[in-house]
């Protein structure tokens, strides 16, 4: 049944058979559908739902969501959910909420999970801590095959992923990892020991998030353990969150790049007034940066003055020259991102982002020489003037937008900076420079 009949049930209360259907849907549709109506609609069919599908449904719900159900349901209600969720959804949902709804999703808690609470929130914001969960099978050396099944069929339901199993010593302290497939195909009074993988990849709780979601992509893991500075195992982090970092890491780029302050909240739940102030600080340094270019101008004036078509050719200058920078901008920085490029390859990068800048600045300035002499029919000299001035912005364009982000990066500065904005506004002042000097070169002035 598809969303239009699910909504068609809803208007015609037709509950019943509205509760047979959700029954068997998967729980982030129904989560999809839910989050689309009204408060009292919603908290309606999230109780008609049975209990356990109504646990993973909340999970999925906008934060929003999620705290009109807090605040509605009763505290019976509340307890049964934050007992089935998984202990990294209760701390997101947590994150996110007001302190007046963290308060009443403590004081449901027990001291244990109150604690529990405490300690991931004292985590860095965007840590390896921050996002992992306590939810996973831990086994020991000791053990052979026939326990640690028996362990996983007694405790397995209750954790969120059971495909790979930790081995600890009596320390807590990580010793290895072994998959739940070994443990199927292995005798039962094989020793947990003998079956494990000592070579296991692992992450620090301090580590950010960013680096952590690298290192998932390098190995294509569905898990990863997380230790402290003590190698005492502390809890896991999944695919499904890691996924979640990647597309927040994504679109906080892409926001830097568009010069904005970046911001996790959804653009329609966003305030005008909030979008405005993302907005306008970076607009403020790049328009104030404007400055240098007008200067330049000015101070070239007389040769404007005496060639006043080279006016006319200022435009596309400045766009190409910007344009190219931001082509090698967007390559370096996405490389950065995934691992592909790193800070030690700076001279390879700049010699490759030479050879490209003088193919395509010849490329661009014959095609543009052309265009002056035969359609524009313009002097030779100035048809040389602005074509030099193409190969020579193309050639500088593609090196400093190759080797800024690497720059960035060497400062600990966040590469996504060195974007399209920033290295337009650079672009344009040297292309000006170029230009007024091959002119005045060139033409005599």
């Amino acid at each position: 049944m598809n969303e239009l009949e699910i909504l068609q049930l809803i208007e015609e209360k037709k509950y019943k058979r509205l509760k047979k259907v959700l029954s068997d849907m998967n729980e982030v549709d129904i989560a999809d559908i839910l989050n689309d109506l009204d408060s009292n609609t919603t908290l309606l069919i999230f109780r008609m739902l049975p209990k356990d599908l109504a646990v993973d449904v909340f999970a999925h719900f906008s934060t929003e969501q999620q705290e009109d159900i807090i605040n509605a349901v009763t505290d019976k209600e509340l307890n049964y959910i934050l007992d089935e969720l998984f202990f990294d959804d209760m701390i997101d949902m947590i994150e996110e909420m007001p302190s007046n709804v963290v308060s009443k999703i403590l004081i449901n808690s027990t001291q244990e999970e109150r604690n529990l609470i405490n300690q991931f929130l004292k985590y860095p914001e965007d840590s390896a801590g921050s996002i992992m969960t306590i939810e996973y099978v831990e086994l020991k050396p000791t053990m052979n095959v026939k326990e640690a099944l028996a362990h996983l069929k007694e405790i397995g339901l209750n954790k969120e992923t059971i495909y790979t199993c930790y081995v600890t010593d009596t320390q807590r302290k990580l010793e290895g990892i072994v998959s739940l497939r070994k443990l199927v195909i292995s005798n039962d009074d094989a020793k947990i020991t003998d079956l494990m993988d000592t070579e296991a990849v692992y992450v620090y709780t301090h580590d950010d998030q960013e680096s952590v979601a690298n290192v998932f992509v390098k190995y294509g893991f569905l898990a990863l353990p997380v230790v402290d500075n003590e190698n005492r195992l502390t809890g896991i982090i999944t695919v499904d969150d890691i996924m979640d970092v990647i597309e927040q890491e994504a679109t906080e780029d892409f926001q830097i790049m568009a010069a904005m302050v970046p911001s996790e909240t959804a653009y329609m739940n966003t305030k005008v007034t909030s979008l405005a102030k993302q907005r306008i600080p970076w607009l403020l340094v790049l328009m104030l940066s404007a400055t240098f270019t007008g200067r330049i101008i000015n101070k070239f004036n007389d040769v404007l003055q005496a060639v006043v078509i080279l006016a006319s050719f200022i435009p596309m200058l400045m766009d190409t020259g910007g344009n190219s920078g931001s082509q090698s901008s967007t390559l370096i920085i996405r490389g950065l991102a995934t691992g592909e490029i790193n800070v030690k390859d700076a001279g390879k990068i700049f010699w490759k982002e030479i050879r490209i800048g003088i193919i395509v600045g010849l490329t661009l300035a014959a095609v543009n020489f052309a265009r002056l002499m035969l359609i524009e029919k313009v002097d030779p000299t100035v048809a040389l003037t602005v074509s030099l001035t193409l190969v020579v912005t193309v050639m500088i364009a593609k090196m400093v937008g190759g080797t800024l982000p690497l720059l960035a990066k060497k400062l600990k500065v966040d590469p996504a900076l060195m974007a399209g904005p920033l290295i337009t506004t650079l672009v344009d002042a040297i292309s000006l420079m170029v230009y007024f000097s091959v002119a005045s070169a060139l033409l005599g002035l």
